[in-house]
């Protein structure tokens, strides 16, 4: 097995707990490695890493977890570098999702004008994350799991040589989560999804060896959970895939913005109330006699950023897996740009991650999705090294923003409120 050195950037957040505790599961196929936990907040990944070598040591595992707030130290010869890392926190991400509500538009982490300012936060840590990993660890894998993990990835991309993959439990777990709210066994669907990162559709969909849309159309004419339930089916039967989840945002728009701004709180402050117990509980397990992380009081679930883990495994032990990626096309979608980060089936070696070609998006998605990737390729862009005018035609792209009035109030308010988040270019 690989015995390696890595990095995890964020190592001091509410769901790291989560994501060593994943490490811990597999501890087996990474024996003899060092997990270097890095975090601006000192007190925290404290914490983390005292309860990640006290979990490592009744279980057993041959994992060296060590701690550290100064960011080149950790990547110091680094092999692998795991980025998760929220700039602005939980409080950000709540402006993110209410000042473009308080305009009749979607407010949400990923998508829209919030998504696109999370963006801006999140490549301008990367920028220098990658030029440390240029200088200590140019040879490392950088794993992103930073939301809008399709433009970080891009960004980085486009700008930098280190070898970047980012990564995301969607493909994964939206046909099985279509497949439960229609009253079907989750566990027998089989589907491929490609596109763009929160934004991908299945290529083909099976359940228990026979096509799955079908079975979808029917659960329409019986009890389902909810009106989400019945839209996200609704949308697969009319576009003949599988989408995400995250396309509700688009097809269903406007009952979108009236579900959100109906809400009297939005999804960061729900989050923002439970991390206090969410520490407390990871102090409580500090000091058990068997630690164990409970999925009610752990950010996330037991087992956060596996997929991650996943890829890092098939990687560095040449395991010659297939698992969904955002990587550099390369050809393999040729429904766009050969240079665009997509998301879809990759193999994974000790060669990298190379996307499988020979898959399509349906053509009904063509459109959206398309347009999406074009908007991901300005944001990224603008991140990087762009002006406000060049951020604000970015802005304007987006499908959930559009108009330029509406753009330009957007990003006057949210560059306002993330000033020191944001370089000065940008203001």
């Amino acid at each position: 097995m690989a015995r390696v050195k890595i990095a995890y950037i964020g190592g001091g957040s509410t769901r790291a707990p989560g994501t060593l505790a994943s490490f811990l599961r597999q501890a087996a196929n990474f024996a003899g490695s060092e997990i270097v936990l890095h975090d601006v907040d000192q007190s925290r990944l404290d914490l983390v890493c005292a309860l990640a070598r006290r979990m490592a040591e009744v279980q057993g595992a041959d994992l060296t977890f060590t701690a550290t707030t100064n960011r080149r130290a950790a990547l110091e010869d680094c092999d692998g570098v795991l980025s998760s890392y929220r700039p602005g926190g939980f409080e950000a991400r709540a402006l993110d999702e209410r000042i473009p509500l308080s305009h009749g538009a979607v407010g949400q982490e990923t998508q829209g004008a919030g998504g696109f300012f999370m963006a801006l936060r999140a490549v301008q840590v990367a920028q220098g994350l990658v030029a440390d990993m240029e200088a200590v660890c140019p040879d490392a894998w950088l794993f992103n799991y930073t939301n809008p993990v399709n433009i970080v990835a891009q960004a980085v991309a486009d700008h930098s040589p280190v070898r970047v993959v980012s990564l995301c439990e969607g493909p994964i777990v939206f046909p099985r989560e279509i497949a439960e709210l229609a009253g079907l066994d989750p566990h027998l669907v089989r589907a491929t999804m490609v596109g763009l990162n929160h934004a991908c559709w299945s290529a083909e969909a099976t359940y228990d060896g026979a096509p799955m849309l079908p079975l979808l159309a029917a659960s329409l004419d019986g009890e389902l959970p909810d009106a989400w339930a019945r839209r996200w089916i609704e949308l697969a039967v009319a576009m003949d895939a599988l989408p995400a989840s995250y396309m509700k945002y688009y097809y269903f728009e406007q009952d979108m913005v009236a579900e959100l701004r109906a809400k009297s709180t939005t999804r960061a402050q729900d989050i923002q109330a439970e991390v206090p117990d969410y520490w407390a509980h990871y102090r409580e397990q500090l000091t058990a006699d068997t630690p164990t992380l409970d999925p009610q009081r752990s950010r996330g679930g037991i087992f956060e950023l596996e997929v991650a883990v996943d890829v890092m495994d098939a990687l560095f032990n040449d395991r010659a897996e297939v698992w969904p990626c955002n990587v550099v096309n390369r050809g393999a979608l040729a429904d766009f740009p050969d240079s665009l980060v997509v998301e879809g089936p990759c193999v994974v070696d000790a060669r990298g991650v190379q996307p499988v070609a020979g898959h399509r998006l349906p053509p009904a998605a063509r459109a959206l999705t398309g347009a999406l990737g074009e908007y991901q390729q300005l944001a990224a862009n603008a991140a990087w090294d762009g002006t406000r005018r060049q951020a604000i035609q970015a802005l304007v792209s987006n499908p959930l923003v559009r108009t330029l009035p509406l753009a330009e109030t957007l990003y006057a308010e949210l560059a306002a409120a993330h000033r020191a988040w944001l370089p000065e270019r940008l203001w």
